[in-house]
């Protein structure tokens, strides 16, 4: 005998589906919290220890020794230009002119310089520093705002360094439209983040419009440096080169003041870059005659 099935009402219909429904919700809300819990996860990682991935800086890509080795006397050529306008020539004229004054020297190429590398450039007890590194001021919509920002050569990515980018101690640097992006430091960088001090040590920042505003030339001095000669505005790398090469000539082999050998220094190469106009300027400016030495 066939037994027929009752059929199946519009309630029992109802709450099939709801429980289907409540199935489907409770699977998506399960996804949700385990994407929360990773992201967060992620967050918190990245916070308290990705900016502590490398505690020292790195090995140098050169060194160069005095004949008459002096531990006191350490100077620094951070040379983040050489990966866009090498020129060999200028890092044996520098650290020949370095040599001579009896600084031990340490070379960095541009493979060197990351967030990391600038976050403990302080720590390298170095008296003068050389920064061999593209420059440029900022834009907030549209319009230049008084900060420049010291290009790294680590690619720029959202997922890194999040409390610095959070915080504008970070910022996203190219060279053109279109070109591939790196992080930039900031004078907040400078201030929050590079660890130690430095110590009255002298400041050389060779990139573009290093003193067109004095919020980096300040950064640096609240961390401990007792001068910063920079550019009043875009240059040449060429320019930048051949004027650094006679700035440090004066400097310390003939012993000028920093103010005299920057004077001589723009007399030996006709003055401003020829296609900027810019020119080499000094902070903080109080009228007093700095020497290198401490």
């Amino acid at each position: 005998m066939k037994v027929k099935e009752k059929p199946v009402g519009t309630k029992a219909q109802i709450r099939a589906m709801e429980e289907r429904e409540g199935r489907r919700a409770l699977t998506v809300a399960i996804a949700l919290l385990i994407i929360i819990i990773f992201v967060s996860g992620f967050i918190i990682y990245s916070t308290f220890y990705s900016s502590s991935e490398e505690d020292a800086l790195p090995e140098p890509t050169l060194q160069f020794r005095p004949t008459n080795f002096n531990p006191e006397l350490k100077a620094t050529v951070v040379d983040q230009l050489s990966l866009t306008a090498p020129n060999e020539a200028f890092v044996q004229e520098v650290a020949s002119i370095l040599t001579e004054a009896n600084y031990t020297v340490d070379y960095y190429g541009g493979e060197k310089v990351t967030v990391n590398f600038y976050r403990n450039l302080p720590t390298g007890g170095y008296e003068l520093l050389v920064l061999r590194v593209h420059s440029a001021p900022l834009f907030e919509d549209d319009k230049e705002i008084p900060i420049i920002d010291l290009f790294t050569s680590e690619p720029y990515s959202t997922s890194k360094h999040i409390p610095e980018q959070i915080n504008h101690e970070l910022v996203k640097a190219f060279y053109y439209e279109g070109s591939p992006e790196y992080f930039g430091i900031t004078p907040a960088f400078i201030k929050n983040r590079m660890k130690g001090t430095f110590n009255n040590a002298t400041i050389i920042m060779m990139g573009c419009d290093g003193l067109k505003y004095n919020s980096t030339a300040q950064a640096f001095i609240e961390k401990g440096a007792k001068a910063y000669i920079s550019w009043s505005g875009p240059v040449s790398a060429n320019h930048t080169d051949v004027t650094t090469v006679h700035l440090l000539q004066h400097l310390l082999i003939e012993k000028c003041t920093i103010r005299e050998a920057v004077i001589q220094a723009l007399v030996n190469v006709g003055g401003p870059d020829p296609t900027y106009k810019s020119i080499l300027k000094f902070y903080p400016f109080e009228g007093k005659p700095y020497w290198i030495e401490k």
